[in-house]
């Protein structure tokens, strides 16, 4: 654990530390979606600032004549963070060995993360990077109410990424209110539904919280790079007599390399 997030200064034991990294595990797996479905490269380290585009940039003035000169090309890093508290009592509680330790506010954060980092991957962070539905060039294909007509929709897709020359397998992510219309309909007889998307896809559909409608995209590998320099962590900020404030931190970069390779389904 990196000397930066403070862990050490925590009033929280080893046990108690324990018990927090598992809960975050927990609640963050299945809510990272983005990362099932692209490239992932590290963690490289919270030093690390920049990936390296492969690209230079002219410098106009040289130091004498005769000489010329370029500079790299890096996208920088950014850093997501999500702040929130734990009760030093419930803490202690678990110390004793209580199995129902109140650790919401860290669920709640664990979420916010998540959902931040998906949203960032497919829809773009403004002043940071572009996501992978701001750069497609294919023009975006509506999803439809009717949930059972969705086949429809996702072989549209699948054809666009074929005829642009993008293999598969493919993927199908889900905002959260579309994968739950799918789920449900599964649930009362329409199961064929479920295998019949996936027959289309040849891959998985992944529930996506934080994105809107779907994203149709390649899972052949190279098209999306997500590097991260420290994956996501627990740190320690400060803390009073009643509860302790930490926060969950992560610092990564990510940029599309094939925008051919994905097909928004809009709602």
């Amino acid at each position: 654990m990196t000397d930066h997030l403070l862990r050490s200064l925590a009033p929280i034991s080893d046990a108690g530390w324990k018990l927090l990294d598992d809960e975050a595990r927990e609640r963050l797996t299945p809510a990272l979606a983005a990362r099932k479905l692209i490239d992932f490269s590290g963690p490289h380290g919270w030093t690390y600032s920049a990936s390296n585009l492969g690209r230079t940039s002219p410098i106009a003035a040289a130091p004498r004549d005769g000489i010329t000169g370029a500079v790299r090309r890096v996208l920088p890093l950014v850093e997501m963070c999500a702040a929130f508290e734990i009760s030093l009592a419930e803490l202690r509680d678990g110390d004793r060995g209580a199995v129902d330790v109140d650790l919401e506010p860290l669920d709640h954060a664990a979420h916010r993360i998540a959902v931040a980092e998906n949203i960032a991957v497919f829809h773009g962070w403004h002043g940071a990077f572009a996501g992978i539905e701001e750069l497609s060039p294919h023009e975006a294909v509506p999803l439809g109410d009717a949930v059972d007509d969705f086949p429809s929709p996702v072989a549209a897709a699948v054809e666009r990424l074929l005829c642009s020359g993008i293999t598969g397998p493919y993927a199908l992510a889900l905002g959260g209110e579309q994968y739950r219309r799918v789920v449900e309909t599964a649930e009362h007889g329409g199961y064929p539904l479920w295998e019949h998307l996936r027959k289309i896809l040849d891959g998985p559909i992944v529930w996506t919280p934080g994105i809107k409608g779907g994203v149709v995209l390649s899972l052949r590998g190279g098209d999306f790079r997500f590097e991260s320099g420290q994956d996501l962590s627990l740190g320690y900020d400060g803390h009073d007599a009643e509860s302790v404030r930490l926060y969950i931190e992560e610092s990564f970069s990510f940029r599309v390399a094939t925008p051919e390779a994905a097909v928004v389904l809009r709602v």
